[in-house]
């Protein structure tokens, strides 16, 4: 047996069916079997079973999720199970993405447009880095791992290795960096970025917030010091460091003059084809684009874009499967892969999966046939559901409702319906939609019901069918004076994550949204949710929708759901009678273990906390440090700082200033309370 490589942290140990849940998976998946189910309620640990699966599988672990703010959440679990262990976030990095197009009918072009979070792109290197350095990894990605990613053997064959006592010019680290796409700034570094001072190059890694300093004397590498970027005191003292590469998509020299060739023959090939078909326009469109992008390339060895000549660089052949996220797992001598993949919600993942490569295909198709791009753009592209199948090794599904392919699939479907809280599926009612005798109408009623709920100091959630009535109900209920958000889908994922939490500590007390179920929402603070309009049928208020939105009451012991409807569906029907089946399961259970429900009680945390800035923490420190150095004359303090960020201006260290800064509005805070 090999050593155990991830270690696993919890005050808890599995109790009700989470270990036979946890034995039947462990032993299907080491028998060989590709696939297999974890049939888990919402709030039956089921995050915990993976975890102890994890374990004893003792491989990279592949975590999908069907969206960010899912992926984030499951990745602070993982980080809190696995608080020694390599948990790493890889999600797509833009806040907003406009894909280039081209609309035929109405001749027009929609040029590529994104705004990429410098943040959440570090952190996709970190989990890359990982996974070719070190063993015990859990990357928890959105579907987004399944687009197309540079090479792994050219993203580690090209790390820069810096060495105390290596001989090495400044001009040749600086040369290596840009060849590395990091870019030179005197301004403040952030990752990707490097600064020269002198003999000195300061870089911040691509993965990283710290600064590596590497002094050179005589073309000799005398130090290597790892610093703090916002106090710049000094972490380490290193011999060695490597550098990744600050982009995914990199190559050599002579990669880069095949790929120039390869390029230069495919583009006269399909401008012979444009020509002989009468479509000038388009050959002169492509021509004009696709030699800017060459010229771009041979000067600086990169073009935006340049993700669509991905094929040429890597050499794959037409209609190969691109290199992905997945290809950085490791994999045995005879390639198979080998390592675990666990898709949470799989009712939801697995056909967002199945879905990706055609609307991808489609729109590529079109800026093709008019000249906007080469073929090869094509190959650019997600993996097909068949490819996805093929590059990953045991799958675990988990999902309290799943679909008929992880039905068809599985092995073996490992039910955990018991909650070791002893918290039972939340009483369903049904009231009408529309005003009937006593009943005033579903939106009357949610207020009236919701009011009682946050009187006991729970929160309250309501769905609704349209974008429209969403937000309308949103400005109704603050008219009524219930504190409400709408989680609008165009909102930015660090600020998704941001107003789920803020939910949670009870900033404001109703959520609103279409189809909050994308959210994979977990807020044990939820006491009540109304669904609006449950009796129209569709994908929104079918029988699975109806069963995950009335578990998300179920981690509260106050849990209460009502369905607003005039008529009984199917749906409505059967999604009752699976609840009341999980509830008679559980309740026998606690009598049996003469158990008590108890609201599940869950630190509110979330990854944004990790992508936040040092700078609040490191105005902390240094209050605390010179506030007792000064033995509390802040008079005295309040003159040096002033004259210490004035000083800081003057040599344009704003870094530096605006710590002063916010020490300076700290201590004039606490000497205004004195008065």
């Amino acid at each position: 047996m090999s050593k155990k490589i991830f270690q696993l942290k919890s005050d808890f140990k599995p109790s009700g069916d989470q270990p036979a849940a946890i034995k039947k998976l462990i032993t299907s998946i080491k028998k060989g079997n590709g696939h297999q189910t974890l049939l888990g309620v919402t709030g039956s640990g089921k995050t915990f079973t993976a975890a102890n699966v994890i374990t004893e599988v003792n491989k990279p672990t592949l975590v999908i999720a069907h969206n960010k703010t899912l992926a984030a959440q499951l990745a602070q679990e993982y980080k809190e199970f696995f608080p020694n262990n390599a948990v790493h976030y890889f999600v797509s990095y833009y806040d907003y993405y406009q894909p280039e197009a081209y609309l035929p009918g109405s001749d027009t072009y929609i040029e590529k447009e994104a705004q990429i979070n410098k943040e959440i792109d570090r952190l996709r290197h970190a989990s890359t880095q990982s996974l070719l350095t070190r063993k015990d990894v859990i990357i928890v990605a959105s579907v987004s791992c399944i687009y197309g990613l540079g090479s792994p053997k050219e993203y580690e064959k090209v790390n820069f290795k810096i060495e105390k006592g290596a001989k090495s010019s400044r001009k040749n680290i600086i040369d290596t960096l840009v060849g590395l796409h990091y870019e030179r700034t005197n301004a403040d570094l952030t990752p990707s970025l490097f600064r020269v001072i002198g003999n000195t190059i300061e870089i911040m890694p691509a993965h990283e917030r710290y600064i590596f300093a590497i002094e050179i004397d005589q073309d000799v590498i005398c130090s290597i010091t790892k610093i703090d970027p916002i106090t710049r005191m000094i972490q380490e003292k290193l011999d060695v460091v490597f550098v990744f590469p600050a982009k995914h998509f990199v190559t050599n020299k002579e990669q880069q003059k095949r790929a120039l060739g390869t390029i230069t023959k495919e583009l006269e090939q399909r401008l012979k084809e444009f020509e002989k078909s009468g479509k000038i326009l388009e050959a002169e469109r492509l021509k004009r684009r696709t030699r800017y992008d060459l010229a771009l390339i041979r000067e600086v060895g990169y073009c935006n874009g340049i993700e669509n000549y991905s094929r040429h660089f890597s050499g794959k052949k037409t209609g190969e499967a691109p290199d992905t996220l997945l290809s950085y797992f490791p994999h045995t001598a005879d390639g198979r892969p080998d390592f675990l993949t666990i898709i949470d919600e799989s009712h939801v993942a697995v056909p967002q999966i199945g879905g990706m490569f055609a609307g991808d295909a489609s729109r590529k198709q079109n800026l093709v046939e008019h000249g906007f791009r080469l073929p090869s753009a094509k190959d650019n592209r997600p993996l097909t559901f068949d490819e996805f199948e093929d590059r990953v090794g045991s799958v675990l599904y988990t999902t309290a409702t799943p679909g008929k392919y992880e039905k068809d699939k599985s092995s073996v479907v490992a039910e955990q319906v018991i909650r070791p809280t002893g918290l039972i599926d939340p009483q369903v009612d049904i009231v009408p939609v529309t005003e009937k005798g006593a009943h005033p109408g579903q939106v009357t009623h949610f207020i009236k019901e919701a009011e009682k709920a946050i009187k006991k100091g729970g929160r309250v959630i309501a769905t609704t069918l349209t974008k429209k009535m969403a937000e309308d109900l949103s400005d109704y209920l603050l008219e009524k004076g219930v504190k409400t958000k709408y989680l609008h889908s165009e909102i930015h994922t660090i600020e998704r994550i941001e107003i789920l939490t803020a939910f949670r500590k009870g900033e404001f007390d109703c959520l609103v949204g279409v189809n909050l179920l994308r959210e994979g929402l977990d807020l044990p603070e939820v006491s009540f949710i109304g669904i609006l309009d449950a009796d129209k049928e569709g994908f929104l208020r079918s029988e699975t929708a109806l069963v995950q939105t009335i578990g998300r009451a179920a981690r509260n012991v106050e849990g209460r759901v009502i369905l607003y409807a005039d008529v009984i569906t199917g749906s409505i029907e059967r999604s009752i009678a699976e609840t009341d089946r999980r509830r008679n399961i559980q309740l026998e259970y606690n009598k049996k273990h003469n158990i008590t429900p108890t609201t599940i009680h869950k630190n509110i945390k979330d990854i944004t906390e990790q992508m936040k800035s040092e700078h609040t923490k490191a105005v902390e420190e240094i209050y605390t440090i010179e506030k007792e150095a000064y033995k509390g004359n802040m008079k005295k303090l309040l003159q040096v700082k002033r004259k210490q960020m004035s000083e800081a201006v003057k040599i344009l260290d704003f870094e530096t200033a605006a710590i002063i800064r916010d020490e300076i509005k700290k201590i004039e805070e606490e000497e205004s309370k004195k008065r």
